[in-house]
């Protein structure tokens, strides 16, 4: 086997653990999760996964990397600016995206305030990464509040946030509703 070849499983091997780790992380959390269920549904022997990802907690700040880059970033912000006529429209535009999440049957909550709940530790790398990616969510709010002409559009994209976080957590408890809800008020932070 060459060395090229020997790359490529390998590289093979750790996307297939990342793979399985984001579909376990995503839909049941990053504490109950072990790592011999990972690598099973990996299909990978556990030194194998210790091999790419020397702890547990590597490979939750990966899942989380992952999880910002494939959701928040691939898919919440480019479909909202995909969807919004104009980038004025964005700030609300994001709770129409949020609305069709809502109503997938896959539909899991957020990734990132489900860590915060399960690692409460401060000091947690993993929790520090959570709030890394709310962090740059937030960001991404206040600059779609600018956009939208806001006065003060840092503590209007704070409000989205919240109103984004609320209608995520009471989606959660089964309210598909409530995208549409955080829409009608934040439009009346927005200017016409």
């Amino acid at each position: 086997m060459s060395s090229a070849t020997r790359s490529e499983g390998r590289l093979d091997s750790a996307t297939r653990i990342l793979d399985a780790a984001y579909e376990l992380f995503s839909h049941e959390g990053v504490v109950t999760v072990g790592v011999d269920r990972i690598a099973d549904a990996a299909g990978v022997a556990k030194m194998t996964l210790y091999r790419h990802f020397s702890s547990k907690e590597e490979l939750v700040l990966a899942f989380l990397a992952l999880r910002g880059r494939r959701w928040s970033r691939e898919w919440l912000q480019a479909e909202t600016e995909r969807r919004a006529p104009t980038p004025a429209h964005r700030a609300l535009t994001v709770f129409e995206v949020l609305d069709d999440w809502f109503r997938d049957p896959e539909y899991e909550g957020c990734t990132f305030l489900r860590t915060l709940y399960e690692v409460p530790d401060p000091e947690a790398p993993v929790r520090r990464a959570a709030l890394d990616e709310i962090a740059s969510i937030r960001a991404t709010l206040d600059g779609w509040a600018r956009d939208a002409g806001a006065a003060e559009p840092e503590a209007v994209g704070g409000e989205l946030h919240l109103l984004m976080m609320g209608a995520i957590a009471a989606a959660v408890g089964g309210d598909q509703d409530a995208a549409r809800r955080a829409a009608r008020v934040a439009a009346t932070r927005l200017p016409a």
